[in-house]
């Protein structure tokens, strides 16, 4: 890389970074607490990927993603999966339309053509539904009848699950989950930041957002991500990685041949790779370090790996899986602190 065209990496890569915590600055003022899960958030958005969030009700899930449009002044739209819900109820249709004096079909886009979309409680809408919302996240794209439209850019989806009722729900497939970058698990808050939330979310009507960045701003963010250098020492400890969770793989560690079901594909790959690359840029680092990789491992990874019924009855789920496989596949000697 020439001197110019460093410099002006560098002074994109600064304004990257001052960006991202100007956004986390403006949602800290209605979201207390959940730093790690905004971040993984925001490197989604960057990386060009989509988010499951999982998590018990009245955690602010749908606040985060509302606020998250607020501050980047991007179009926001919510649906509410429920069971009765058709892929024409979010994709959209063509409607019978007279206004002209001429009988002529016309197409009314639904709510998935908008910049962010959160789908909540994905699991409680019939597969077909669920398919419509992931070929749209796969292809950014719609067809209705024989015509396609092309979604908004950027595009970015947010669903929600809710962990603790089961009953009546169509719980995603292996395969469609695997199109979600990050599976984003929220948890109670703290001591202090629960009475910070108690006492300032029962005053009145919460802070209005500034928006602090535009459509077009995000679009550069995304080509940025795509620059971060990945050495090969980092994408060798990847593969190392992705290779290490498939029980029929030779480098699997005995705790996965005995453990798990299957591992993770070469998308999961793409995604700790991407998602690493965001992590670095948010920071102001113009190249990927291991450390990033780890970071990303389990939103990227838990959802990915299949444990089989023996790790259930031991009480070992799949992010027990991501640590252990973390302690087990050694980093690269040469370009580890990168």
């Amino acid at each position: 890389m020439d001197p110019v065209t460093e410099s002006s990496f560098a002074r994109r890569l600064e304004e990257f970074s001052d960006s991202v915590k100007r956004i986390l600055d403006q949602m800290g003022r209605v979201i207390y607490g959940q730093q790690e899960v905004l971040r993984q958030i925001l490197a989604g958005m960057a990386a060009r990927g989509h988010c499951l969030m999982v998590g018990v009700p009245g955690l602010a899930k749908t606040m985060m993603v509302s606020c998250l449009a607020e501050a980047t002044s991007l179009t926001f739209r919510r649906i509410q999966f429920t069971p009765d819900l058709m892929p024409s109820d979010i994709t959209g249709t063509n409607v019978l339309d007279e206004s002209t004096g001429q009988r002529e079909f016309r197409f009314v886009p639904g709510p998935l053509f908008a910049h962010i979309v959160l789908g909540d409680e994905i699991n409680r809408t019939p597969p077909k539904t669920q398919a419509a919302l992931l070929q749209a996240m796969q292809e950014r794209e719609v067809t209705v009848g024989q015509t396609t439209y092309d979604l908004p850019s950027p595009f970015f989806v947010i669903a929600t699950q809710n962990p603790i009722e089961q009953e009546g729900t169509y719980p995603l497939p292996e395969a469609q989950l695997d199109r979600f970058m990050f599976n984003i698990h929220i948890d109670y808050p703290e001591g202090d930041i629960e009475e910070k939330i108690l006492a300032e979310t029962t005053r009145g009507e919460r802070p209005r957002l500034d928006s602090v960045i535009d459509g077009q701003q995000i679009l550069e963010m995304q080509r940025l991500v795509e620059e971060i250098v990945t050495s090969p020492y980092v994408v060798r400890y990847t593969a190392a990685i992705i290779r290490a969770s498939r029980p029929t793989s030779e480098t699997a560690p005995e705790f996965v041949r005995k453990f798990v079901d299957w591992g993770a594909g070469p998308r999961a790959g793409q995604h700790l790779l991407l998602g690493a690359k965001a992590m670095a840029a948010m920071d102001g680092r113009v190249n990927v370090a291991t450390r990033d990789i780890r970071d990303v491992a389990v939103p990227v990874l838990r959802h990915r790996i299949a444990c089989n019924f023996q790790a259930q009855a031991e009480g070992m789920d799949s992010v027990h899986i991501v640590g252990m496989l973390l302690d087990e596949v050694p980093e690269p000697a040469v370009g580890k602190q990168q």
